[in-house]
């Protein structure tokens, strides 16, 4: 893979690190600016209902503006957005800081997408993707645990300033690695924004970002509130938080990286033993929650799930998508956060209800079976394992 690829990796650890930290800092948050935890889950939806605007708006500004630029100013934004959210005590602020953040990682991402399939030869699209969504999932690992490590230790507004700081070798990353001779070169003669935008209108492209949103919705549920159940159900103490997110962490390295191997000649095999997989084990997770061993292995195991066939859903609409070339990255994205935002509020929902903590975990169960009830009628299609035909 090409070394421009592992240094877009680099900005997407840095908005990983800011989009999944939360889950590790919602309980402080919310005692700080004195609203309820449901109501600080609520900063995780700000961020992704601005990744879910933001990304078609930021692509369709960005569509002829060079490569580099842009990519460089989406970071120097988010880095702005998350000073003025570490130095704020309002929580409407804050929840502003998030959604101007989410506008551009949205941007980025939709770019960093779009250009990270240039980069490499047809056919290895899943690939790619799974090198740029590595800096995610090494986000869930180091940047997100030591970030709930952070706030434990100082506070949280320390996390964000430490995100902000982060944006510093991200930008420097882009810098180096997107040649403005190439950025130039890629200044987008491409099919015109109508054409693009059609592609919306066909069925088997939208099948796909659907499951992708509900699979990324059944993760974000319950990856949001981990913290309360480890705390409170599991009866570990806060330092173990980072432990789980650790867990999720690594798992989640592990899925996109097998699936990133599968997901351009075998996504079916992928979506097929996966989906009853991943069902089965939020229901496991929530029935064995209280036992800390089988939680913590479990919190591995829906990570390694949930990013395997995300990430081969989130491959298929770049494939899908092949006759929108700059606008596909934000079909992606758009797609990943429709979840990530209906997720949260679905879970934060079940908080007050006789399930309590345990209500997110059962949320992501039913997203998983209705995005599997959603595929079954279409399964013949989905084991399409043609790298370039599959889901077409």
């Amino acid at each position: 893979m090409p070394l421009p690829l592992y240094l877009l990796a680099v900005a997407v650890f840095a908005m990983g690190t800011s989009e999944f930290m939360l889950a590790g800092l919602l309980p402080d948050i919310a005692s700080d600016l004195h609203v309820t935890v449901g109501t600080a889950g609520a900063l995780t939806s700000a961020f992704a209902i601005g990744m879910v605007v933001g990304a078609p708006l930021m692509a369709v500004l960005a569509r002829h503006w060079p490569a580099r630029s842009s990519l460089l100013g989406f970071v120097l934004v988010f880095l702005a957005a998350h000073a003025a959210g570490a130095a704020t005590s309002s929580f409407r602020v804050l929840f502003a800081t998030r959604a101007v953040a989410a506008l551009a990682n949205a941007g980025f991402l939709a770019v960093a997408l779009t250009t990270a399939a240039t980069l490499v030869p047809p056919g290895k699209k899943g690939r790619a993707l799974a090198v740029l969504l590595s800096g995610t999932t090494v986000a869930t690992v180091a940047g997100v645990p030591g970030g709930a490590v952070l706030g434990t230790l100082l506070d949280w507004r320390a996390t964000f300033w430490a995100v902000a700081a982060l944006c510093l070798p991200a930008a420097v990353g882009v810098l180096a690695g997107i040649p403005a001779s190439r950025a130039e070169a890629d200044d987008r003669g491409g099919p015109a924004l109508r054409t693009e935008l059609a592609q919306l209108k066909r069925p088997r492209l939208l099948l796909v970002m659907l499951l992708g949103a509900l699979v990324n919705a059944a993760t974000f549920a319950s990856f949001t509130f981990l913290a309360p159940v480890v705390t409170d159900t599991a009866g570990l103490g806060e330092l173990w938080v980072s432990v789980a997110l650790v867990l999720f962490g690594c798992g989640s390295f592990v899925g996109v990286t097998v699936a990133g191997r599968l997901s351009d000649q075998r996504p079916g095999l992928v979506l097929v033993v996966g989906g009853p997989l991943l069902l089965a084990g939020w229901p496991a997770l929530a029935l064995l929650a209280d036992k800390p061993v089988a939680l913590l292995a479990l919190v591995f195991a829906q990570g390694a799930l949930s990013f395997a066939l995300g990430g081969t859903l989130i491959t298929r609409v770049l494939y899908e998508a092949a006759d929108a070339p700059t606008m596909a990255g934000s079909y992606a994205t758009a797609a990943l956060n429709v979840g990530a935002a209906l997720g949260p509020l679905a879970a934060a929902a079940t908080l007050r209800t006789a399930i309590g903590d345990l209500g997110p975990l059962w949320t992501s169960g039913l997203l998983v079976a209705l995005a599997l009830v959603v595929a079954f009628p279409l399964r013949a299609v989905v084991a399409d394992d043609r790298s370039t035909g599959a889901l077409r």
